[in-house]
């Protein structure tokens, strides 16, 4: 190869230089040269990196793996979903309607009818709030599809709403092709009206629905799916065909990410908007849509849930690895469809930034659900709290006090990077990122600030991934530096910033679980029962001893209008009741059923408070809570508050 780049340069040369000498002088050094550039190149070895997935061979070391494992990187989807770091999900469809979170699937389409519905107030609203994204529950779990669709009656072509001519897909579609902003859908896999579920003919009706919406309406940048899979109308569950699923998506939408029951964006695991702290984009969770992800997961004791998802005792166990990323999701309200009885019971602005410091944060995606009202608007309660939320942010991060904090820098285990400070304003808000185009790499690390001519040690954590964000007591400096104390590989550092974040005010707790005075109510029954349930005081882990009912004697008559049941704090939330049956009474004896083979929908996932309303008032003496399942079948249940609405 030499020999011949050789003689073609000779050649060239012999036209221009007449004198052998200088011919032979220059002739030396162009081979020189050369021979230099090209051991040059041949002894910087390409990187390889793994987009993705990477396997592990058999009886592979534990360093070999880190040394993969640090080489694993995003798709260039992945890495712009990442980028984006805030979405709004819209819960908005028949329950709006119906004042419930999950639907049963009988209801009327008829009511739905969002008289004022405007997609642009909803698209304009999160836009200019700071969303990048707005993902849509096209059909959530009872089956009533938000745009006219072929597949069944039970949509807005039947709906009263524009006399059945409207489709709601497409006005937020053109809303957020408009205001430049990326749109999503969710397509519950799960549906209580259709007759063919838990049927092979199913799977069939699921992918036609999928492909209208991706074939309809244009680029669609995420399509979310959870992971329920309750009964249908026929008593059956579903087998989901997650390969001709995932396979259909990327024919009609292959730049899209799927989520949740997808393999792009993972679930962090909860609904209530706190990611890990120790947060790994390259896992070794297997994605539930694979067919070898129960059996893989299983053998590593992981699951969504988990705490850790990719330390180094996984890997030395895991046969693969994946770039899968959380995506934190919460709803700014209680439930996730609108209530009137929430417009009350928004998210203070500090529960707000708690949840972003902790998803955004902890290097994941935060997915804050603002749901629409019934008039089909962004409630103003919500609007006014995502602009306290929006400025807040802005605020925060407006002036990034380190000198050439964005430069893209690399270090090696042990070593630290010093930084300059513009001024010696107040800081209590420190922001590092690692360039994920080239993997996850750092695993512990420290922050040292220059105070009063010595290093002092003001913050220390684990995984950084795309962002992390650490809260500090207040200090000022002159300078600063990060030092990484274990890594992966050679570290690559892209922003390393050092903000003032504003204090919060505290907020009254707006959140009333009982509404009525319960001094001189007396508990019938179970007798174990503390009357700490209703006066306030948080119950940690009170459980029955078996299903009989709660009964409640209010000492005299007393008008209501709803109950509340909150399931008990902290993690262990077995005994948590689903379904139940609601009683009044006037003397204790006989007993008038008001609620009915009722479920807390979706209380395993957001085990927040649950508000139940009547149709109607009733003024009475006693009441009584029925329990006929709890979420993991138990033959007892627990309460953490039980209360009554006026």
């Amino acid at each position: 190869m030499i020999n011949t780049i050789y003689y073609n340069i000779k050649q060239y040369l012999s036209k221009i230089f007449t004198t052998s000498s200088l011919l032979l002088q220059f002739s030396f050094i162009c081979i020189g040269i050369l021979v230099m550039s090209l051991l040059s190149c041949s002894s910087k070895k390409e990187v390889e990196y793994y987009e993705k997935n990477v396997k592990f061979t058999q009886n592979l070391d534990i360093e070999k793996k880190i040394d993969m494992a640090s080489r694993l990187v995003p798709t260039p989807q992945q890495l712009d979903w990442q980028r984006m770091e805030l979405a709004a999900f819209l819960h908005f469809g028949i329950n709006t309607f119906t004042d419930r979170e999950w639907g049963t699937g009988t209801e009327d389409p008829k009511i739905f009818d969002p008289k004022s519905f405007d997609a642009d107030q909803c698209v304009k609203t999160l836009k200019d709030n700071g969303f990048k994204m707005i993902l849509l529950t096209a059909k959530h779990h009872d089956g009533f599809c938000l745009w006219p669709t072929k597949t069944t009656s039970h949509s807005v072509a039947s709906a009263q709403w524009k006399n059945g001519k409207g489709d709601v897909v497409r006005e937020l579609k053109d809303a957020c092709d408009k205001y430049n902003i990326r749109f999503g859908v969710y397509l519950s896999p799960w549906d209580r009206h259709a007759k063919c579920y838990g049927t092979l003919e199913y799977n069939s009706f699921f992918i036609e629905q999928l492909t209208e919406l991706l074939t309809n309406y244009g680029e669609i940048y995420e399509v979310w799916f959870d992971g329920a899979n309750g009964e249908g109308p026929n008593g059956k569950k579903q087998q989901y065909d997650w390969e001709l699923i995932l396979s259909t998506i990327r024919k009609l939408q292959p730049k899209a990410v799927t989520a949740i029951m997808g393999d792009d964006v993972r679930w962090v695991g909860n609904e209530s908007g706190i990611g890990r702290e120790t947060e790994w984009n390259a896992t070794v969770l297997t994605p539930a849509c694979y067919q070898r992800a129960t059996i893989q997961n299983k053998n590593l004791g992981v699951k969504d849930e988990s705490e850790d998802l990719g330390s180094r005792k996984l890997l030395e166990h895991a046969t693969e690895l994946f770039w899968y990323p959380s995506e934190v999701d919460v709803s700014i309200r209680p439930g996730w469809f609108y209530h009137k009885e929430e417009d009350h019971k928004v998210k203070s602005l500090k529960e707000l930034i708690d949840i972003y410091f902790k998803s955004v944060g902890y290097s994941s995606l935060l997915l804050l659900n603002i749901p629409p009202d019934t008039s089909g608007l962004i409630n103003k309660h919500d609007q006014d709290r995502l602009k306290e939320f929006s400025e807040y942010i802005e605020e925060t991060f407006r002036n990034n006090k380190i000198n050439k904090g964005e430069q893209q820098l690399t270090l090696k285990e042990g070593s630290y990077i010093e930084y300059l400070l513009k001024d010696n304003s107040p800081i209590n808000t420190i922001l590092i990122q690692e360039d994920i185009s080239k993997g996850q790499r750092i695993e512990e690390f420290f922050v040292e600030a220059y105070i009063n001519k010595k290093w002092v040690k003001v913050a220390n954590g684990t995984t950084i991934g795309y962002k992390r964000l650490l809260r500090v007591p207040e200090f000022t400096s002159s300078k600063m530096r990060l030092t990484v104390t274990k890594a992966r590989n050679t570290v690559n550092i892209s922003n390393f910033g050092a903000f003032y974040a504003p204090p919060i005010t505290t907020e009254a707790n707006t959140k009333v679980f009982n509404e009525i005075d319960s001094k001189d109510w007396q508990i019938i029954n179970p007798v174990n029962v503390s009357k700490s349930i209703y006066d306030g005081q948080s119950v940690i882990d009170w459980k029955s001893i078996d299903l009989s009912p709660l009964v409640i004697s209010l000492s005299k008559p007393t008008e209501i209008s709803g109950f509340t049941y909150t399931p008990v704090a902290g993690d262990n939330k077995s005994g948590t009741i689903f379904r139940y049956n609601f009683y009044i009474s006037n003397d204790g004896i006989e007993w008038q059923k008001i609620i009915g083979e009722e479920e807390f929908s979706n209380i395993e996932n957001n085990p927040n408070t649950q508000y139940v309303r009547f149709k109607e008032k009733y003024k009475i003496n006693f009441v009584k809570l029925e329990i006929i399942s709890t979420i993991d079948n138990k033959e007892y249940y627990s309460i953490g508050k039980f209360g009554l609405l006026l």
